[in-house]
């Protein structure tokens, strides 16, 4: 397996856009020569929704992009390149395999509890114009976006959760797979996250 699998040189490159929330993109942030093993191992997801990695089997090479995502390292430059204090703060790994044209999509802002996320992208070319992520200036307009973030190869989408830190996409209908790492609030929100999730993944499998 390729060590380390993200590229953090890349992401202490990039520029962090500031207005109206701080937020930055990298593609290929997991290094190209270890996407196909990371890939490989990606958890098999059959229903929509979001299912903490605790609930989950997944192989070899998608077990070394968890531990490099949960990494000291990281963490300490998504800190600076974001000015938010993480050092003391738990993360959480949810991964998502389908989406649903009707519940996914709409535009949201994440939980409070939730300081930052970071979406990292395990889908191979993506075609559609649909499923593509948006960060938007509003809570109601679609249409109104800055930046949009095709969802392939390892790319990186990184943002502090301020109240407006307006997302959402296109409705798409079909396998979509994503992994979303959290710095959050508290080793509570982690424990009360993952026995939600894995209560729904129990009920998806009914």
């Amino acid at each position: 397996m390729v060590r380390p699998v993200v590229d953090l040189e890349a992401l202490r490159r990039a520029d962090v856009q500031r207005d109206p929330f701080p937020y930055l993109t990298v593609p290929n942030f997991i290094r190209a020569e270890a996407f196909e093993e990371v890939s490989a191992g990606f958890p098999q997801v059959a229903h929509p929704g979001s299912f903490p990695l605790t609930a989950l089997k997944y192989g070899a090479g998608f077990s070394a992009l968890a531990q490099d995502l949960e990494s000291p390292e990281l963490g300490k430059i998504v800190s600076e390149k974001l000015n938010v204090a993480l050092e003391s703060r738990p993360t959480m790994i949810t991964v998502r395999g389908q989406s649903s044209d009707v519940i996914d999509g709409k535009i949201h802002t994440d939980s409070r509890t939730k300081l930052v996320t970071a979406l990292i992208y395990m889908n191979d070319n993506w075609e559609s114009d649909r499923g593509r992520l948006r960060l938007l200036r509003s809570r109601d307009d679609l249409d109104d976006v800055l930046t949009e973030v095709p969802p392939e190869k390892g790319a990186l989408l990184l943002f502090r959760n301020e109240p407006n830190a307006w997302h959402g996409y296109e409705p798409f209908s079909g396998p979509r797979r994503v992994v979303q790492l959290n710095w959050v609030t508290s080793k509570f929100v982690v424990r009360r996250e993952q026995f939600r999730h894995r209560v729904s993944a129990f009920f998806k499998d009914r």
